[in-house]
């Protein structure tokens, strides 16, 4: 049988032949481009690095590994250690996703399973539009709103109720200021429960319905749903999200500058006055005038850019093996 493109006049088979050629080339440029495009980020990426390494090794070359496990502080003598702004990140964003990750599961929960059809759309818009807060916003509320209130109303509970326990009690002991690592992450708490809670809402609703409503047939409550149905059909999604509001939490800067105290100091206590590493480059950047005090604080955001290449690694590693285990699992 002839083909199609044979039994054509001669002109339409060379019109034809001509299109298909133009198509490939612009297939081959495409390809090209968003190569060159991917290259890109990995030489960004690449420089970035080099570049942070050379303008802090006047401090790396001096204190060498010390540098990493000494909380010393003193432009003065000229003595820098950066555990102390480590801990104090760590610490804080631990704590912000302690009380940010089931927060936003309840609210991605309410949005999707629970809420009347006529509040679901504003409760989602209010949600979404905290994170369109500026973070200095939230560190002047926290600053001149939260702080104060926490320090007079629930800071002595704390130190009355749980500065005794055993094990625990090292954690809340201390005066009642109002500035510290524990006011820190809970405004970042605050402010990563948006992001978290609309990703957790976004996966939650591509769970087919025909599976929850299977489920609701059976006599399942909805608790069930959620922990037999939902959570397994979208937990890389979930975990997604998590790793976003860990992510921001690690890099947050103002907000955490204005209630954390900016102390160089590791101490058990969350109620004590700390520093982080984001605050640290905001506070003393720009007084920076000797090199190795300037290269300490760039040996910071080395040290931060590798924290976040680390969550982000990790999360890509867990959300790998959540996949393999559902195909296993299929």
């Amino acid at each position: 049988m002839e083909s199609p493109a044979a039994a054509l006049p001669d002109a339409d088979a060379r019109l034809l032949t001509r299109r298909a050629a133009i198509g490939r080339r612009q297939d081959a440029l495409f390809a090209h481009v968003t190569r060159a495009f991917a290259v890109l980020v990995l030489v960004l990426l690449a420089a970035i690095v080099v570049a942070l390494v050379y303008a802090a090794w006047p401090a790396l070359s001096k204190f060498g590994a010390r540098f990493f496990v000494t909380d010393a502080w003193n432009p003065v003598t000229g003595e820098f250690g950066a555990l102390a702004p480590i801990y104090g990140t760590i610490a804080t964003s631990a704590i912000a996703l302690l009380i940010g990750v089931p927060v936003s599961f309840g609210i991605a929960l309410f949005l999707t399973e629970l809420c009347p059809a006529w509040l679901k759309r504003s409760l989602g818009t209010a949600v979404e539009l905290l994170a369109a807060i500026p973070s200095i916003i939230y560190g002047m509320w926290g600053l001149f709103v939260f702080a104060p209130f926490f320090a007079e109303h629930v800071e002595p509970s704390i130190i009355e109720t749980l500065g005794n326990v055993w094990l625990v009690g090292p954690l809340f002991q201390g005066a009642p200021s109002g500035l510290g690592v524990l006011t820190a992450g809970i405004i970042l708490a605050v402010m990563v429960i948006p992001f978290i809670a609309a990703v957790m809402r976004d996966v939650f609703e591509l769970v087919p319905p025909m599976l929850k409503e299977s489920s609701y047939a059976l006599g399942c409550t909805t608790w069930e749903v959620v922990r037999h149905v939902v959570l397994p059909y979208t937990r890389i999604g979930v975990v997604g999200g998590i790793m976003l509001g860990l992510g921001r939490a690690l890099g947050e800067t103002m907000a955490v500058t204005f209630v954390i105290g900016n102390a160089y100091r590791i101490r058990a206590s969350l109620l004590e006055p700390g520093n982080s590493i984001a605050s640290a480059l905001a506070n003393e950047f720009n007084e920076a005038a000797d090199p190795v005090h300037r290269g300490a604080l760039i040996a910071l955001g080395l040290v931060l850019f590798v924290l976040t290449l680390l969550v982000l690694a990790a999360s890509r590693i867990l959300m790998a093996r959540l996949a393999r285990k559902e195909g296993g699992g299929t």
